[in-house]
């Protein structure tokens, strides 16, 4: 079968999957405090996402990432996760994966590990108890410590995903740096991206470009750059006094889109060929409207990777939030 090539060229090869809008936490630049969720009936069921993800692997997708929201908060969220380790088993699959708040690992790091899962994404910003409650508005960090502990315990890789924001974080980039050091956890830095209405919350006012952090982290340590790439957005260097990797996602300053490899479907079968662009294509109706044959599926995935475009526009330079894109990111899937 032939595999999924973009227009540019590219081949399509990780799927970002959100599993559910819904989160235990409210991260002031991800969602509002009061989120209007969507209904249970829209969401593709259990058995729908199998179906999906089936098909993209047929097409070539070798890596599947799953999010949310929350995606531990989905109920029987695991008995997915079991059904996709078959495709690990057969070699069709490279990696199965996820981006976590890390709130409910602890219950859950044994058995994502049974299923395949060896490394772990968890989005944290702040190692203060105090300034992790204000962040989240619901999180409670000593339950997510617990639970990064849990998934080191249980053999998989932890990397720790920390969104860059001025006035908040600035001075823990140290701390974290050697926290992470100190237990064998890489991090990666992401700056804020314009997505979604979070009321009050100031992107301009938010956003620490990363050309800073890094020049910071550069009067301390010695940076080596990496040449690795994912084909995914982050740059990556080694601090050479810890021997850790620290990578940085700009998507602001830095375009990372000639070598994007990835496309990302939402918890109601709606497909996001660019996270900075409002182009979506509707696979749900494909998958419902035919439920006894994953042809018309296959085929609608096609005709939307050929509308996959060259790249996006987020651009703050101007002071304004250009390129904005108007739903959150608990939606797309980060």
């Amino acid at each position: 079968m032939d595999k999924l090539i973009d227009p540019f060229a590219r081949p399509i090869s990780y799927l970002r999957v959100s599993v559910t809008d819904r989160c235990d936490f409210r991260c002031v630049y991800c969602m509002s405090e009061n989120m209007s969720f969507l209904p249970k009936k829209e969401l593709l069921t259990l058995e729908e996402l199998d179906r999906m993800c089936s098909s993209f692997v047929r097409l070539g997708v070798e890596k599947l990432r799953i999010t949310g929201g929350e995606p531990l908060v989905r109920r029987d969220i695991m008995t997915f996760f079991q059904r996709m380790t078959r495709h690990l088993d057969s070699g069709a699959l490279r990696e199965l994966t996820l981006t976590t708040n890390g709130s409910q690992l602890e219950r859950f790091a044994q058995p994502l590990y049974d299923a395949g899962v060896r490394r772990v994404n968890i989005s944290a910003d702040t190692l203060d108890e105090e300034k992790f409650a204000k962040i989240t508005r619901w999180g409670r960090l000593p339950q997510v410590l617990r639970g990064i502990d849990a998934a080191q315990k249980a053999g998989m890789r932890v990397k720790l995903n920390a969104v860059a924001l001025k006035g908040f974080n600035e001075d823990e980039l140290f701390p974290i740096t050697e926290w992470c050091a100190e237990r064998g956890i890489d991090l990666t830095w992401i700056e804020v991206m314009p997505m979604g209405d979070i009321g009050n919350e100031d992107r301009l006012g938010q956003y620490w470009k990363l050309d800073d952090l890094r020049a910071r982290l550069a009067e301390q340590y010695t940076l080596t750059d990496l040449p690795e790439s994912t084909g995914g957005p982050a740059r990556y260097v080694r601090l050479e006094e810890t021997g850790q990797k620290i990578g940085f996602i700009t998507p602001l300053t830095h375009n990372f889109c000639e070598s994007c490899n990835r496309v990302r479907l939402t918890c109601t079968g709606e497909l996001f060929m660019c996270l900075g662009q409002e182009d979506n294509a509707d696979l749900r109706s494909a998958l419902r409207n035919h439920p006894d044959s994953d042809a018309p599926l296959e085929q609608a995935i096609r005709n939307a990777i050929a509308r996959k475009p060259e790249g996006h526009d987020f651009d703050y330079s101007r002071q304004t939030v250009d390129g904005r894109v108007s739903r959150h990111m608990s939606h797309t899937g980060g």
